[in-house]
């Protein structure tokens, strides 16, 4: 990872991080909702998802998506537009990579057949916060 990458990355080690995650619907409409995402070294953004859920049949249909994330808590600090191309995976080696206690409240384990990963791999991303006059870009 090059440094601007080493800087977004950094977003989603923050406490108190956000993310809202978008797709377009079958009537051609924008929908969004809150995800917990993690980025890995691969520079690809993961989140935990239903395997039957609409985002999942959404993807299939229009793999664009986007994603908005930063920490706000008291004040806005550092946060990150990303446009994305996405993709929907049930291996075993990615959902147990991904699973965390949490999960549980949602599903049975790592090897629920409805338990997925949604993996998002950036195409663009703005990086804004204090101090930056517009955003940094990084593009693929």
């Amino acid at each position: 990872m090059n440094n601007l990458q080493k800087r977004i990355a950094e977003v989603f080690t923050k406490p108190s991080i956000v993310s809202a995650f978008a797709t377009i619907t079958e009537e051609g409409k924008p929908w969004v909702r809150y995800v917990c995402a993690v980025i890995g070294d691969d520079f690809k953004i993961r989140f935990a998802t239903f395997a039957d859920s609409r985002k999942v049949a959404e993807i299939k249909r229009n793999p664009n998506v986007h994603l908005t994330c930063g920490k706000f808590d008291q004040k806005i600090e550092v946060y990150l537009q990303i446009e994305a191309t996405a993709s929907i995976t049930a291996s075993k080696e990615e959902r147990e990579n991904m699973w965390y206690e949490h999960l549980g409240a949602f599903f049975k384990g790592s090897d629920d057949p409805n338990y997925a990963v949604m993996v998002l791999d950036p195409l663009r991303v703005e990086i804004y916060g204090p101090g930056l006059q517009g955003p940094e870009v990084w593009e693929k």
